[in-house]
């Protein structure tokens, strides 16, 4: 009895797994674009009120900086999605 439970877990349990990984994945990418989205209008306002400052310039970049960080990592989780769905 234990060896097809074993064997129903071994057949069964990979079908089911990969897509709730690439699942995870794809949900994990879209919370890393929502992020990157959030710091756009603030990136904006930063852009647009720059008056040549340091203080001015330090903030430009860190948002700037803060939206490529969070879409790369979403970038990459779509990428992981797409490597474990054709697998």
């Amino acid at each position: 009895m234990l060896s097809i439970a074993r064997k129903f877990a071994g057949t069964v349990l990979p079908g089911i797994l990969k897509p709730l990984r690439v699942l995870w994945n794809e949900i994990i990418a879209f919370a890393f674009f929502l992020l990157a989205a959030t710091a756009v209008p603030s990136t904006y306002k930063a852009i647009r009120d720059f008056d040549g400052e340091i203080t001015s310039l330090m903030r430009i970049a860190l948002t700037g900086t803060f939206i490529l960080v969070m879409s790369g990592y979403g970038v990459y989780s779509l990428l992981r999605a797409r490597k474990i769905g054709r697998t």
